[in-house]
């Protein structure tokens, strides 16, 4: 992808408030409509749309409408046990990495991040603003301020490691966010320290296994893990995950089709789920 970090945070406020338009009008909404709510030519608005998808306007706006879940619940739906065995993976520019990861250990983790330092940064992402935090292990979080704003995604990130010591440093972040956020040619990962409890590190571990551009459900997950009855402990779980969108828990729903709740915000993973499923339809 060549669109800069700017660029696409200013791409998802455009979103943000197309979501809300598309929401209220529903089918209704023509082009010129929503070119014209964005105080923009027709042209240009179609054009910022399809640079930042792949995929017209009137197709993205599909996506974007609340049924959007239900169908990918019906088409894209993925059997955990069975993903990587049938070769599914999202055909997307933006979410096709390898990602390596490892685990905290249970005794380390119960110190709260004592003697562990961490560093963050903000960083402008696809979905509005990133706070991104990593050790030299790996990313251990990232969140999107977007819907919650900045100063309270800075205190639920860091009031997760209450002993840690964090340091703004950026730059040492910048070639992982990069990869995180597809604008990096080069062929390196982008790793994760996962820093949760045993039951939580698995949930995280399930939902990796989902491809980009698919969806599950929380009573799968909850399967797939052996705890077929957890699934409320599973959708706890699911909303305390440190690392968004890397680890996709924007790609679990409800069994009834319903999006369910998300930390960051609904209007956040209504979008991820879009940008997802354009990217692979845009890849076909």
């Amino acid at each position: 992808m060549n669109i800069q970090n700017t660029e696409q945070g200013y791409h998802y406020n455009v979103m943000r408030r197309a979501i809300d338009l598309i929401d209220a009008g529903g089918a209704t909404m023509t082009l010129d409509d929503l070119a014209r709510a964005m105080n923009m030519s027709p042209a240009h608005f179609q054009r910022l749309f399809s640079q930042w998808v792949g995929v017209s306007p009137k197709r993205y706006q599909q996506y974007l409408t609340l049924g959007h879940a239900k169908e990918l619940l019906r088409d894209r739906f993925s059997t955990l046990d069975a993903a990587h065995q049938a070769g599914l993976s999202g055909g997307g520019r933006l979410h096709d990495l390898f990602l390596r990861w490892e685990a905290m250990s249970p005794g380390d983790y119960a110190k709260g991040g004592a003697g562990l330092t961490i560093y963050r940064g903000w960083f402008e992402s696809p979905f509005g603003p990133a706070l991104v935090m990593g050790t030299d292990k790996g990313l251990c979080g990232m969140g999107f301020a977007a819907e919650t704003g900045e100063e309270h995604a800075m205190q639920d990130l860091c009031a997760r490691w209450p002993k840690a010591a964090f340091v703004e440093d950026p730059e040492r972040l910048r070639p992982w966010v990069r990869v995180a956020f597809g604008m990096s040619d080069q062929l390196e990962t982008a790793p994760l320290f996962l820093m949760g409890a045993p039951f939580q590190i698995k949930v995280w571990e399930a939902l990796l296994a989902i491809p980009s551009g698919h969806v599950t459900t929380y009573s799968e997950i909850a399967q797939a893990i052996g705890t077929p009855r957890a699934v409320r402990a599973v959708g706890t779980a699911v909303g305390r995950n440190p690392v968004s969108w890397l680890i996709p828990c924007h790609r679990a729903l409800r069994k009834s089709g319903g999006l369910g709740g998300y930390h960051w915000g609904l209007p956040v993973k209504r979008a991820m789920l879009a940008f997802e499923a354009a990217q692979v339809d845009a890849g076909q």
